[in-house]
């Protein structure tokens, strides 16, 4: 130690806040919990440099947090308190796990004095989260907490990035230490070798009905512009992953369509006949294949080039014919360094399946007043192409992702792992952390009645997101299996609703009513220009369940098939 470094005595608290300064957070998510008030005393000296956004539900901060570290590849920091405050963010860890986020929550535990006793709100995190986190870890002295606690960031971002969960028992944090604060932490990524490489670019050029596709975290702007580079040089036809339609521009002519729920056929058959696979990103996971069916594991009947950041995941399905671990900055910037491949083969390829998506895109007549398909078209040409588009999970998106196009990179913020109550957090998140950007969250009505709540938090903080509240009665993806499994068999799945509308202007945002396609434009503007958290619950026919079918249909089928056993 050099003779004019002084290190204060500070509390557990205070080191702690400190080293979430050093590593760079400017804002945090939490429910206040008792637990770990000396962080809560620790920011209140702090909040020119960390904003704390206090939120209504431990599950809505910790979605807040994921969408932070989807949207800036920084760990979302979330701090709840033990118990059933850790149970409540659970959902927010699984989804940064699935989702490949940076995200760190921190969890108050109960004094180590009593620990193991089953105290009040007691709960043993290693064991509650060892399947959902990069990491568990409970910091027991206070004079460990720089180490631990740039551990957890080191582990959010590097390999395959996720969640880390730190416990903080409430004694360690008020008791007092002298010790060193740590330094930033650093993203630490595999580079692909040149070998590697030289085999990639060897495979393509022998390749006749090649698919470039793109999917999982770890991507920046550069990462992006570089693959859309290497695309354009190799007139590569791309696809996207499930809810990862923003990594590659939908309108560029190279832009095939998304491997989600309700995949397009045209795109599904063009997967399977494809003859390479160069897979970038991607876990190639059971939506994205298709239930295992578009790339058949182990043994896939494409050639399978795997890039992945996270080693453990490559050869854990697919025995790829080549797999590159590596960071998909780090890859991409070589691959755009890569000469073009000469007289592609695949000319035409790519021009039909263009063609195939152009068709998609066009929405099919419905029966209802509203027309959802033409509400996304409307929506795709008149909201600026920063825009951020969140939604949860539910039928209701299959519109949103098939009508509407992403242009630009983190413009799409949506849970792979088919989390419902998302939209709203995340929408938050959006406006917070940009608020010269729209943002505009997509709910059906039972999404939205998981995390309704967080409207508050939206008009707390002054956040004016758009919420589309997709309203038919019903859990609709729920009724569309109990048709095609139990045709005429409906229990469990219809819902009595509020009007959201009120409900919204309850909370003090902005509210409103669209029954009619006609009448979208206009409360749409009125939405915008009330420069406020606004909400439109657009209410449509039930029978209207996806852009291809309707429920009647489903069950008519159902029963036919049925009936001819």
């Amino acid at each position: 130690m050099q003779m004019n470094e002084i290190i204060n005595e500070r509390c557990g608290g205070r080191i702690l806040v400190d080293a979430l300064k050093i590593n760079g957070v400017d804002m945090a998510f939490c429910v206040p919990g008792e637990s770990y008030l000396p962080v809560l005393d620790a920011l209140y000296d702090e909040q020119d440099a960390i904003r704390l956004i206090v939120c209504r539900q431990e599950g809505g901060a910790a979605y807040m947090a994921e969408a932070y570290g989807k949207l800036t590849g920084r760990p979302g920091i979330c701090f709840v308190t033990r118990g059933p405050g850790a149970a409540n963010a659970s959902i927010g860890v699984h989804t940064a796990f699935q989702d490949s986020s940076p995200m760190i929550l921190f969890i108050g535990q109960v004094g180590s004095g009593i620990a193991d006793r089953e105290a009040f709100q007691e709960i043993d995190f290693r064991r509650m989260f060892g399947q959902m986190a990069k990491w568990v870890g409970q910091i027991d002295k206070a004079e460990r907490i720089p180490e631990l606690v740039s551990r957890a960031f080191h582990l959010a971002v590097s390999g395959r990035p996720g969640p880390v969960v730190l416990a903080l028992p409430e004694d360690m944090l008020a008791a007092t230490a002298v010790v060193k604060d740590g330094k930033k932490y650093q993203r630490t990524q595999a580079h692909p070798g040149r070998e590697q490489l030289l085999q990639l670019h060897d495979m393509l050029c022998r390749a006749k009905r090649p698919v470039m596709l793109l999917g999982g975290g770890d991507w920046s702007p550069d990462a992006c512009r570089d693959i859309m580079f290497f695309s354009e040089v190799n007139h590569l036809p791309v696809a996207c992953s499930f809810r990862c339609q923003d990594l590659f521009d939908n309108r560029h002519e190279n832009y095939i369509g998304d491997l989600g729920f309700g995949v397009n056929p045209a795109l599904a058959e063009r997967i399977k006949q494809a003859d390479l696979l160069l897979a970038i990103g991607p876990r190639l996971g059971e939506v994205t294949t298709g239930g295992y069916t578009l790339v058949e594991a182990p043994l896939p009947k494409q050639q399978l080039i795997h890039i992945h950041p996270g080693s453990e995941e490559l050869g854990r399905v697919y025995a790829a014919d080549l797999m590159i671990n590596a960071g998909i900055s780090e890859f991409a910037a070589m691959a755009r360094e890569l000469p073009p491949v000469a007289e592609p083969a695949w000319l035409e390829w790519n021009k039909s399946a263009r063609n195939d998506y152009l068709l998609a895109l066009q929405p099919p007549p419905v029966t209802g007043c509203l027309d959802l398909g033409k509400i996304m078209a409307f929506l795709r040409e008149r909201v600026p192409s920063t825009a951020i588009i969140t939604n949860g999970a539910g039928n209701y998106s299959s519109w949103l992702h098939r009508f509407y196009q992403y242009s630009e990179f983190r413009t799409q913020l949506a849970p792979t792992n088919g989390s419902m109550g998302y939209g709203l957090p995340a929408a938050v998140t959006g406006k917070l952390v940009h608020p010269e950007r729209m943002s505009i969250c997509f709910a059906g009505d039972g999404c939205f009645m998981m995390n309704g709540q967080e409207l508050a938090t939206a008009v707390q903080y002054n956040a004016a997101i758009v919420v589309i509240v997709i309203n038919n009665g019903i859990y609709g993806t729920i009724r569309m299996h109990q048709e095609r499994r139990y045709p005429g068999r409906v229990i469990g799945s219809a819902l009595v609703n509020p009007d959201f509308a009120a409900l919204a202007q309850a909370y003090g945002a902005y509210g409103e009513v669209v029954k009619a396609t006609a009448d979208f434009e206009a409360a749409f503007e009125r939405a915008v220009s009330s420069n406020r958290p606004a909400l439109l619950e657009l209410r449509i026919d039930p029978e209207e369940i996806t852009p291809r079918t309707t429920l009647t249909a489903i069950r008519s089928q159902a029963m036919s098939a049925n009936g001819s056993r």
